[in-house]
């Protein structure tokens, strides 16, 4: 009888271990589709922050063409931030590190980026005329890009702390800092050519500062958050055309 024991408890072992390790590998493999899971949000915040930093350099390269690019990046940074919230509620991903991550790219994609192209599409074609100082006007759109810079930036902050609108998840408090980048952008896109008026120029730069004070105002924005799709196709099919 012990002989017998002694020969079946191997055969016994060697079954344990021949069901142990499909299950370990099971889990394993879970393990990774869960981690991809959560990275699938970041890399559609990592595309808008691609299309920011694509923004900026097209925009100091100064041409017409290189003008509208940086445009079109603006308008699919938007498309890709509508999209990778909406994302990550939809797979239950939402973390602390997904929204501070997404509020940098913002910082870049709709505060570094769109107020480099105002900067450089309002003054780097201005002719200089016995009218106006052209250093001046130079300082003055910066000065004034450098504010809407600063908007954004507080604006994001400030959505980070306080959320939206008390009392109702359909509104924002300020201006959202993708719709004033897509001013910016969407007038570029629509003109093209840059200006060459110093009068053209400050009444742009003036908007410019215009669209961060609305950023940082109290005055309450439809969100949109009820018509899911309509904004990010809407905005697709602009940018996407010649």
């Amino acid at each position: 009888m012990l002989l017998l024991l002694r020969q079946a408890s191997p055969v016994k072992d060697r079954g344990m271990d021949q069901h142990e390790i499909p299950f370990a590998e099971r889990r394993f493999r879970n393990a990774r589709l869960r981690r991809g899971i959560f990275l699938l949000p970041s890399l559609f915040t990592s595309a808008n922050l691609l299309c920011g930093y694509y923004a900026v350099v097209a925009a100091l390269s100064g041409t017409v063409t290189d003008f509208d690019h940086a445009a079109r990046a603006i308008g699919l940074a938007i498309l890709f931030d509508s999209l990778d919230g909406r994302v990550a509620r939809m797979t239950g991903t939402n973390t602390e590190f997904g929204v501070q991550f997404d509020s940098l790219a913002d910082v870049v994609s709709f505060g570094i980026a769109p107020a480099v192209l105002a900067y450089a599409w309002g003054f780097r074609s201005v002719s200089p005329t016995a009218a106006i100082n052209v250093e001046q006007l130079g300082q003055l759109g910066w000065i004034f890009c450098l504010a809407f810079l600063i908007c954004c930036a507080w604006r994001l902050a400030r959505f980070n702390v306080q959320g939206m609108a008390p009392g109702s998840s359909k509104f924002f408090v300020g201006m959202p800092t993708p719709a004033a980048a897509g001013v910016i952008a969407a007038i570029v896109h629509g003109f093209k050519v840059p200006l060459h008026d110093w009068r053209w120029s400050i009444g742009w730069f003036v908007l410019a500062a215009a669209l961060g004070a609305l950023m940082t105002s109290t005055i309450r924005y439809y969100s949109f958050k009820d018509i899911p799709g309509r904004v990010s196709s809407l905005l697709l099919r602009l940018f996407s055309c010649s």
